[in-house]
């Protein structure tokens, strides 16, 4: 993925970077809870081999995760480890962590 300044940046190129091969057997919902300037809610939505985009999420996600948008935007450009973000707490986890942890290999993330 190319460097991005936002979060809306992100998930307009996200779906570019969707790797059918390693979501293959995945069917859930991720939403992403951004707060801080440039946040808001977006949802992915992974079934049948295909993913979309959900601007403002979905009801039921089977995962959800809640940051600041700054570290989002780190996390997707690589700058911010997300391993030591979620044990620093700037992560928060809700739900599904299987789904949540299969989300960079999918994605093609930093």
């Amino acid at each position: 993925m190319p460097q991005i300044n936002n979060a809306s940046e992100a998930f307009a190129l996200i779906t570019d970077n969707f790797d059918a091969s390693k979501a293959a057997g995945v069917d859930g919902s991720i939403l992403l809870d951004l707060a801080g300037e440039g946040g808001g809610q977006w949802a992915i939505k992974i079934a049948g081999g295909a993913c979309e985009v959900i601007e403002g999420g979905v009801e039921s996600p089977t995962t959800r995760l809640s940051m600041n948008a700054e570290d989002f935007v780190g996390m997707v450009n690589g700058t911010v480890n997300v391993m030591a973000a979620f044990m620093q707490g700037k992560i928060k986890l809700e739900g599904d962590m299987g789904l949540a942890m299969k989300f960079q290999s999918i994605f093609g993330l930093a």
